[in-house]
């Protein structure tokens, strides 16, 4: 019986995702193109993914890509919070609000806009510039 859940999400950048997971504080392994990685849950099971977050010494959080292009976690969730103090929502709240952040980003830099100044709280407030 497995004690993996699943969490789907509208993550599809993997670049923002590894620089908001290695933000939040977590080691990040990433398998080669056409590899898997093992992902440890609940009494040694394992698991493939494309990417394994380590949680703690004995659990971790894998991602999947799924066929439409987006990103899903996978864990024994209840390990992952007792080990990490991390819960499910939580984890993926504060994933999502640090990809969003790097996304934005990502889409000043494209842009060619500079960013003047930002400011991080509760809310994250960037100020950009650009030239006409």
């Amino acid at each position: 019986m497995s004690h993996f859940t699943s969490v789907k999400t509208k993550i599809k950048n993997q670049v923002c995702l590894v620089r908001a997971l290695k933000d939040l504080g977590y080691e990040v392994v990433e398998a080669e193109q056409g590899q898997t990685v093992q992902v440890r849950g609940y009494q040694g099971q394992k698991a493939d993914g494309i990417m394994c977050i380590k949680a703690s010494k004995t659990y971790d959080i894998g991602v999947r890509q799924n066929a439409d292009g987006t990103y899903e976690f996978f864990a024994d969730w209840w390990g992952v919070e007792t080990t990490r103090g991390v819960a499910e929502e939580d984890f993926i709240k504060q994933v999502t609000r640090r990809y969003s952040y790097h996304m934005v980003k990502q889409e000043i830099e494209k842009k060619g806009w500079t960013l003047e100044e930002e400011k991080q709280g509760e809310e994250i407030h960037l100020h950009v510039r650009t030239w006409s």
